[in-house]
């Protein structure tokens, strides 16, 4: 939009709803560069629509976001490399060894990563009924309008969607005592002291490795402690990190390329999930800090 016509009524109206639109795209597809190309274009049809038939333009806004965001995901699923490489190229990474941040601060951050982490794994149809419903209070018909379905399967497929995010472990505890819990780890790991990695690992732990050639999960304890125990080197050689507000570790090889990446969530005292980042391709696309 060009700044003569924000005096526009309409485009001023626009602006106004600018912000939710931006944050359901972006809970919608877990990418702020492809949510501000969602909100653009749903200002380019607003402004080919008769805004005379537009009764509560907040609502048409929202439905046009949504089944916007909805194609979108729906292609990604045709070609799985898209939403991760858009997802990971996003992380923020920030050295951990000034002040200590606001405790809640960090943890709001943590938690909206662990969101949307979760909410990769839901099906397109699961995803919006999940987001417009649970995040933005979009009723259920107006969801069912989105997908084509009734009103009874929108609410399905929000409670199914309801019951896997509830299943992911969210971060819990403060900023300072997710970081007490990720340093136990890397102590444990560097000593390769198997029985101390298994007490700060949940036995359900996630382990999501994306590597040059996909993605690769590991689940449980015992596998994830062994792993870490092989990768003990690149845990001594590794700074301290904030990843999106999650405690973290950077890594890098003898020739100052990086090598890895890694975010831990931390929930009940333990290491839930971690995530690691190797793809040299993924990781030229972060903003890392300097090696030491």
């Amino acid at each position: 939009m060009s700044e003569s016509s924000t005096k526009d009524p309409l485009a001023e109206a626009f602006e106004v709803e600018r912000d939710r639109m931006r944050a359901v795209a972006h809970r919608m597809l877990g990418s702020h560069a492809d949510a501000e190309d969602v909100v653009q274009e749903a200002w380019l049809r607003l402004s080919r629509q008769d805004a005379s038939t537009i009764h509560n333009l907040g609502g048409w806004l929202t439905t046009v976001v949504g089944r916007i965001s909805l194609d979108l995901l729906r292609s990604r699923q045709a070609r799985p490399e898209a939403s991760y490489d858009d997802r990971l190229s996003e992380f923020v990474v920030t050295l951990d060894d000034g002040p200590v941040p606001e405790d809640d601060a960090v943890l709001a951050d943590s938690v909206g990563l662990a969101l949307l982490v979760v909410l990769e794994s839901l099906g397109p149809s699961e995803r919006l009924a999940f987001v417009l419903h649970d995040l933005f209070a979009v009723p259920f018909d107006e969801i069912g309008k989105i997908l084509g379905k009734s009103t009874a399967a929108a609410k399905m497929l929000a409670s199914r969607a309801r019951r896997k995010v509830r299943a992911r472990r969210q971060p819990s505890g403060t900023g300072q005592e997710q970081r007490e819990v990720v340093q136990a780890f890397l102590r444990a790991a560097r000593r390769g002291d198997f029985e101390g990695l298994l007490r700060v690992l949940d036995p359900e732990v996630e382990l999501t490795v994306d590597t040059p050639s996909g993605v690769v999960v590991t689940l449980g304890a015992t596998k994830v402690a062994a792993g870490a125990q092989l990768s003990a080197d690149a845990a001594a050689q590794g700074r301290t990190v904030l990843v999106n507000g999650l405690p973290g570790v950077v890594s890098w090889r003898e020739d100052g390329s990086p090598l890895s990446v890694l975010a831990f969530t931390v929930a009940d005292g333990r290491i839930a999930a971690v995530t690691v980042v190797i793809d040299p391709a993924k990781l030229a696309l972060m903003s890392l800090p300097e090696p030491v």
